[in-house]
């Protein structure tokens, strides 16, 4: 039980990370692309911070995780990370899709209200972090993640 919260607190901590990253940039760009209509400038944001996040994401994981996979003898344990990360992209792909539900929403919500772009972005992304936290921890502990019937 104790190795199953330190695998999530890793990856909650890897997730919060590349959203921060995530952030930064999508504020900018949100304000950078304040002159274009609300709908592109939407789009590119999140466009932006995916891209940001998805790097992020994938060089903190592997750093985290890589000697999770390690068998004694040196060689990669190709069964679990193949069965992990199956469970891992179905717990991120679920809360991806609520995520870019809540941010394009909201953000698309807040420009039309006149914020300032960078707070547009930034708010949504808080809402929007939120409830993609709570559901990848949901659907992650729903399809097994991390649950290592070898050890």
């Amino acid at each position: 039980m104790v190795i199953l919260n330190k695998e999530y607190l890793k990856l909650n901590k890897n997730l919060l990370i590349s959203l921060a990253f995530s952030t930064i940039v999508s504020t900018s760009v949100a304000q950078l692309l304040a002159d274009q209509e609300d709908y592109l400038n939407t789009t590119y944001t999140v466009i932006a911070g995916y891209s940001v996040f998805f790097s992020a994401f994938i060089i903190l994981f592997y750093i985290d995780f890589k000697q999770r996979y390690k068998l004694s003898s040196g060689q990669t344990n190709y069964g679990l990370l193949k069965k992990e990360l199956i469970q891992l992209i179905t717990s991120l792909g679920i809360g991806e899709i609520v995520y870019l539900a809540v941010r394009w929403t909201a953000q698309y919500y807040f420009l039309n209200l006149n914020f300032e772009p960078y707070l547009a972005s930034l708010s949504a992304e808080a809402i929007s972090i939120v409830c993609y936290l709570f559901v990848v921890s949901i659907s992650g502990k729903i399809v097994g993640l991390f649950k290592d019937d070898n050890k």
